[in-house]
């Protein structure tokens, strides 16, 4: 257990990790992880809007990444993707 997840009172709201927030980081339990199809996506920014881990960032020029430090793998994003463009992929399936 790491020390800032002891400093987080229970049942306390965790402030969104716009800025590193040690309290929130997945770990290596997540199983799957969302990969964005570039040329799908449309830049909607629904998936952002969703997340709960506010792990969803956007930029103009580059759209939608994934900050994985904080994606719990939950799969709201791709639920949520109009035209598709997010999937969910094994983590088996990558090295990093």
């Amino acid at each position: 257990m790491s020390k800032a997840y002891k400093q987080v009172p229970f049942a306390a709201i965790v402030p969104s990790p716009k800025t590193e927030n040690e309290g929130m980081v997945t770990g290596n339990w997540r199983y799957l992880r969302p990969v964005v199809d570039k040329s799908l996506c449309t830049k909607c920014k629904t998936c952002w809007i969703f997340c709960p881990d506010a792990c969803v960032n956007y930029s103009k020029d580059d759209g939608i990444s994934f900050n994985l430090k904080y994606c719990k793998g939950c799969g709201l994003c791709s639920n949520v993707c109009p035209v598709g463009a997010i999937s969910r992929q094994p983590e088996l399936d990558f090295e990093e």
